[in-house]
């Protein structure tokens, strides 16, 4: 177009029978349980998330923070996934109730503060991935990119909507800069097929920290490049 060339590139992972990752996760949920989650939509979170630790392995760990006017975590740091701890978290789930106000900057900051030193004795370091689950409107959207361009690291930021309320465009903005995806949920019939095909796809990373070389130097979206998961492809702009 006129003197500039636009180029498409499209990353497609294997067609092969989806093979179980060997990838070790560390997976931090975050829920908002503030009031106006009430009724169905805490419901379907709460069955969304039994469902997504039933997909843990033992080769992962993880850890859960719920939100409204404080945030509460179910460990001090992530965990195994092993039988006990994953039992301790159905409980912790069930009980989760939705009452109270929507502050989400503090959960934020712990989701993407990493707990507890890096496991030398493992061959690869885990892949990052927190997943936050919302229906609230964003209003401090400055204060929020502040924590994520500080706090973020090697962590993957996977937002999800539920319902007309939230502030999509930060919700974009922010999975974007996290090298993860945004998920809108408008119907709340939809909460738990929409999230059960997100958590799939989160436990099957196909490569990570994916690198292009162009051969000129070109503007290229993302800026930052998303992992690369079986069953998704990769697209990016140039």
């Amino acid at each position: 177009v006129g003197e500039d060339y636009f180029g498409l590139l499209m990353v497609v992972p294997p067609a092969a029978e989806r093979r179980a990752s060997t990838m070790p996760r560390e997976v931090v949920f975050v829920v908002d349980t503030s009031g106006s989650m009430g009724g169905v939509s805490i419901e379907q979170a709460r069955a969304s998330l039994r469902l997504a630790l039933q997909q843990l392995r033992p080769q992962d760990r993880f850890n859960i923070i719920e939100f409204n006017s404080h945030h509460r975590a179910l460990y001090r740091t992530a965990m195994p996934a092993d039988r006990h701890h994953l039992q301790q978290a159905q409980e912790f789930v069930r009980l989760l109730d939705a009452s109270g106000g929507t502050e989400m900057l503090p959960a934020l900051r712990a989701a993407l503060t990493p707990t507890g030193p890096a496991d030398a004795l493992r061959e690869q370091s885990a892949l990052r991935q927190v997943i936050f689950i919302t229906d609230g409107a964003v209003g401090n959207e400055t204060a929020l990119f502040e924590a994520l361009s500080s706090q973020l690291g090697s962590s993957r930021l996977f937002t999800v909507g539920i319902g007309s309320a939230p502030n999509s465009w930060f919700m974009r903005k922010a999975a974007e800069f996290g090298r993860g995806t945004h998920t809108h949920i408008g119907d709340l019939n939809e909460v738990g097929q929409k999230m059960a095909a997100l958590f799939e796809q989160l436990a099957h990373p196909a490569a990570v920290n994916l690198q292009v070389n162009w051969p000129v130097a070109v503007e290229a979206w993302p800026q930052r490049i998303p992992d690369l998961y079986q069953g998704q492809p990769l697209s990016l702009a140039a």
